[in-house]
């Protein structure tokens, strides 16, 4: 769905007061004083629609889904691949600007509306159904900040205007996990029909419904996070939720985007991967690949020749031919030595590597947050290891099945048949286990541009098996990156004390090698 604009004006003005709040000696008549809007005047669905949004991108011209989701997640994982020195992701180069981006908005953008949502909200009873579903938000904002980083601050987060507190500790990850999947699981059982109306809820409109589902999917991601380091706890949720997850791809969580207004409002993957730059980004080979060699219908989503024409007209000539698709490979550059991608055999041009298609990113598109698709695959894992929540080869052919079919919530273009889907199903049934499991997982979000998931499933799984690639002078021994270093120049100026501290504590070192809690090696 559209998100309102107006949520987005009233929520800049509402920040600009709770900073004027926390920040003045004046406070009790800043407080009392109706011509000013405070806590006591405070509406949680504004600063709930500015979380939403900002999930999904930085307000600054996707500043960290450029950095961290594109030039780094999506090539280190392989979905895609980049000549550009600066896509440093791409050959394991530490650029503590990029690893640290994401750090940076987040917790300006992300955490401090969702942290008053949940806090204005605590105990008044008019805000029942916002204050439940803000939990869960928290929830989803701070698990792909600590498997980004590790351990990072989490209960004190946010929390400086209500315990006047000017550094802030970081939480072991194992403490974070245990405290979001409670409160996820408080939240999705306390959400009530018939309570408030979230008016401000851009992702399902108030459906509190769906908000239960997705609080059940939620707690699924999460919970088989701990396959290798709490495999009790990861067992005992996952036979909680099954059965109350996400049930079609009509109950998709994504953000639409809108054109009506600044840039703001646009879809972050789009600002970048639809930019004039024909080396921004291409396939990566190996995403390719995979789909050419089993007759993948998900090579439609592929596409050559797509770059613009004009500053705002992308090549309405571009090639959907599955067998015209071709990836570029991984860890190489432009720069006429041995790394040059001109001295791969099979070079041609630029522009015959294969792009995302234009109907996946563009500017009023979709930014998808979580999916059925996702929920099957993770149900068949789940079935596949502990026998929980009904038969592993079921929920692996629905997953694969709305893989396929959710494209077309993109763009009609993208739109695969439902006979289509079953013929590749049928001709691909679950044989492989936790392998295959896995490797169909990288791929739906692969397609679905969320690469952040698809490295965290990853480093988790161990599949799909991806060849590092070798590059002079990267920074991790031509491994592939385990996490994101901490931002040691913004925290240890700030914040050293407990900053020091939590890198010290980084299994491999605080660097690109270093592994957070659930990563068991």
């Amino acid at each position: 769905m559209k998100f309102n604009k107006l949520n987005i004006l009233a929520l800049s003005l509402l920040s600009i007061a709770l900073c004027t709040t926390s920040c003045t000696k004046d406070f009790d008549n800043i407080n009392t004083n109706k011509l000013t809007y405070g806590p006591t005047e405070f509406d949680p669905n504004f600063a709930l629609s500015t979380s939403q949004l900002t999930y999904t991108g930085s307000i600054d011209f996707a500043y960290e889904t450029w950095r961290a989701n594109l030039i780094y997640s999506g090539t280190m994982i392989q979905g895609l691949s980049s000549i550009a020195s600066y896509w440093s992701g791409d050959k394991y180069l530490t650029n503590p600007g990029y690893t640290s981006s994401y750090w940076e908005r987040a917790y300006d953008e992300q955490v401090k509306p969702i942290v008053d949502v949940v806090e204005l909200t605590r105990g008044k009873e008019q805000y029942h159904n916002i204050h439940q579903v803000g939990r869960i938000w928290k929830a989803l904002i701070f698990a792909r900040i600590t498997d980004l980083y590790g351990d990072v601050p989490y209960s004190e987060a946010g929390m400086g205007y209500y315990n006047k507190a000017l550094s802030t500790k970081y939480d072991k990850q194992e403490n974070i996990y245990k405290d979001m999947l409670k409160e996820i699981d408080e939240a999705v059982n306390a959400l009530n029909p018939s309570a408030d109306k979230v008016t401000g809820d851009v992702i399902y409109a108030g459906d509190i419904d769906k908000w239960k589902r997705f609080g059940n999917s939620l707690i699924l991601r999460l919970a088989m996070r701990l396959t290798k380091v709490d495999e009790a706890t990861a067992k005992t949720y996952v036979a909680k939720v099954a059965g109350n997850t996400l049930t079609s791809n009509d109950e998709n969580a994504f953000l639409k985007h809108d054109l009506s207004g600044d840039r703001i409002t646009q879809n972050r993957n789009s600002q970048v991967l639809s930019g004039q730059d024909p080396w921004f980004s291409k396939w990566s080979n190996t995403f390719i690949d995979v789909l050419k060699n089993t007759n993948d219908p998900r090579i439609k989503v592929a596409a050559t020749k797509v770059f613009l024409t004009t500053a705002a007209e992308i090549n309405p000539n571009f090639e959907t031919d599955p067998a015209k698709q071709k990836g570029m490979p991984n860890g190489k550059d432009n720069l006429g030595k041995e790394y040059d991608v001109k001295t791969e055999p099979n070079f041609t041009s630029m522009p015959e590597y294969s792009s995302p298609h234009p109907g996946m990113i563009k500017l009023d598109g979709i930014t998808f947050i979580l999916t059925y698709a996702e929920c099957e695959l993770l149900l068949a894992e789940a079935a596949q290891r502990w026998g929980i929540g009904g038969s592993a080869t079921d929920h692996f052919a629905k997953g694969v099945k709305a893989s396929i079919t959710y494209l077309k919530q993109f763009d009609s273009r993208l739109a695969i048949s439902d006979a289509d889907a079953d013929v590749y199903v049928a001709a691909n049934p679950l044989s492989g286990g936790i392998k295959q499991i896995a490797q169909q997982y990288w791929i739906h979000h692969n397609t679905s541009l969320n690469f952040y998931e698809s490295w965290f499933n990853w480093r988790r799984t161990g599949y799909p098996e991806l060849t590092p690639v070798v590059y002079p002078g990267n920074a991790t021994k031509g491994t592939i990156p385990r996490r994101f270093p901490y931002p040691s120049a913004e925290e240890a100026g700030t914040n050293r004390e407990y900053f020091k501290a939590a890198a010290a504590a980084v299994p491999g070192g605080d660097n690109l090698s270093g592994r957070v809690w659930w990563d068991k090696q």
